[in-house]
């Protein structure tokens, strides 16, 4: 059991607990519970959130077991949009607000998942899992309009919205991994498919208040406004989507030699996209209703070759495929998105140390983003390409001294545009580089043994903040630190977040708002095991 608390008012209690329920042990539980309650550094901003998660598994024999695990969530916390995206934002205080005080956003998730696994002999085994998610989200708040501030006044223009929306995801997999030899070449066989649906639906009003205004000014917010009556919705409406998705994947591990060892796979999708959009707005209706349906071969192949025992050569190939769910406003569901990605490696294992260097370029297609004249809709980026290099180091340098190190170049951008998307734009969140070093060191012998120390930095390049781009969010050095003691069957930490208090924006939402980062913070955590 755990118990945390920090600045903001931040408590977490937790418990983790497992054993037998019958006398042979061949049924066993789990159970975690934790409860997180806080307030924030944004002005009206609280949270709460608990997570019930059981796991019951039987086993059958040494060969075949079922695991039933159950996750109940449910939090509710103060709708926060943050801040425009305008260079008058990083004047603000970080912790200003401008949303209502009494803004909502509630979510309530239920999941189930049931697996079996069974093995036949020691070369072939299956395993087969059938999971469930339902969500259910409540949303009213007023929501800053897109592309709605006015530089000259301060002002940003609102409307005020009130949403359902139902998640519902199903999945079936079902695996068959089998292990043999052809003469001196080893295999490592998978071979399975995926029964997958979602069903999306939201129930959406939006009023304006033709009478009084909605806006709130960024330099001097007021608060307390009334929600507007329903003589003035702007837009009401349903939208549903569902997506199904079958798919089939055949993957081989080849041991060619000792020091070779080759990866050749692909997956075939058949994939269904049903979407339907009812709204009026401003007392003009509009249905429309729209179905695509595609299917693709995403092959992958990898090697993976070891000059001399510590050191290890890799290049891969990929190909990837992922439905889109999002519409235009004509009411078109968006084609899937389709990726290219090339990378080749060198790693190395120095005793308790490991060193990672890598290259790659992704490609990618249809890649969704919000409508900049309507942001309840999307439409899509023609083609986006992603260059870089990634160095990770991590491992124990001496007893009780850990390290953990990277650094990476980027280069994200469209690489196909339109008037929407101008080509050669950089994409959002992308930063074009970074590095981060965290190293802990814990007492070994002696009365202070098991008393440790932490210290790191993190360094975030700048990034684009808009399509097109129009802000740059700045680069940013945080440092962190934590203080440590691990004695017998418990653990005490103090963690130190931002610990110089720099000011810093965290990252940009696709609907054009940007959110910055914690100040200065102190978390601490004691657990016990029993």
């Amino acid at each position: 059991m755990a118990f945390t608390a920090g600045s903001f008012g931040y408590l977490e209690p937790s418990v983790d607990l497992s054993g037998p329920l019958t006398v042979d042990e061949r049924l066993t539980y789990r159970l975690n519970v934790s409860y997180q309650n806080s307030d924030s550094f944004r002005d009206f901003v609280e949270s709460e959130r608990l997570v019930v998660a059981p796991t019951l598994r039987y086993e059958f024999s040494d060969a075949t077991s079922l695991t039933f695990e159950y996750v109940y969530l449910d939090s509710s916390q103060t709708y926060d949009e943050g801040l425009p995206i305008d260079p008058i934002a990083f004047d603000l205080p970080r912790d200003r607000t401008l949303s209502e005080p009494d803004d909502s956003f509630d979510n309530t998730t239920n999941s189930f998942y049931l697996t079996l696994d069974h093995r036949f002999n020691d070369d072939i085994r299956l395993r087969s899992g059938f999971g469930a998610e339902l969500s259910d989200v409540d949303e009213t708040a007023f929501r800053l309009i897109f592309n709605g501030f006015d530089p000259e006044t301060g002002d940003n223009s609102r409307q005020y919205v009130a949403r359902d929306i139902a998640v519902d995801n199903l999945s079936w997999q079902t695996d068959l991994i089998s292990e043999f030899n052809t003469g001196s070449i080893g295999h490592q066989l998978l071979a399975g498919f995926e029964l997958a649906r979602t069903d999306a639906s939201e129930s959406r009003a939006d009023f304006l208040d033709f009478e009084n205004i909605l806006t709130i000014n960024v330099l001097d917010p007021q608060y307390g406004t009334p929600i507007p009556s329903s003589d003035n919705r702007n837009v009401i409406g349903e939208f549903e989507t569902t997506v199904s998705n079958l798919s089939f994947y055949l993957q081989d591990q080849v041991t060619l030699l000792p020091n070779l060892k080759l990866l050749v796979g692909g997956r075939y999708d058949f994939v269904e996209t049903e979407s339907r959009v009812d709204l009026i707005s401003i007392g003009d209706p509009f249905v429309e209703s729209s179905e695509f349906n595609s299917e693709a071969f995403s092959p992958r192949v990898g090697l993976v070759y070891q000059p001399i025992e510590p050191i290890s050569l890799y290049a891969s190939y990929s190909r990837s495929f992922i439905p889109n769910s999002a519409t235009t406003s004509d009411g078109e569901v968006i084609e899937p998105e389709r990726g290219t990605q090339y990378e080749v490696g060198i790693r190395g294992e120095f005793g308790d140390i490991s060193v990672n260097l890598a290259a790659y370029d992704i490609t990618k297609t249809n890649i969704a983003r919000t409508d900049p004249d309507n942001s309840d809709f999307s439409i899509p980026i023609g083609e986006v390409r992603s260059r870089g290099i990634e160095l990770d180091v991590a491992g124990e340098i001496i007893d009780g001294w850990n390290v953990i190190a990277s650094l990476f170049f980027n280069d994200a951008f469209i690489s196909e545009g339109d008037e929407f998307n101008p080509e050669d734009d950089n994409l959002i969140n992308a930063p074009r580089s970074g590095a981060s070093l965290w190293t802990t060191y814990e007492i070994q012998v002696g009365d202070l043994q098991g008393l440790g120390f932490g210290v790191g930095v993190f360094y975030v390049g700048d990034r684009e903040a808009e399509i097109p781009n129009d802000v740059v969010l700045p680069s940013y050095v945080r440092g962190d630190a934590s203080i440590f003691y691990n004695r017998d069957n418990w653990q005490v930490q103090l963690n130190f977040q931002n610990l110089f208090d720099t000011d810093y924006f965290e990252s940009t939402q696709n609907t054009g708002l940007i959110f910055p980062g914690a100040p200065f913070t102190v978390v601490g955590r004691i657990s016990v095991r029993f």
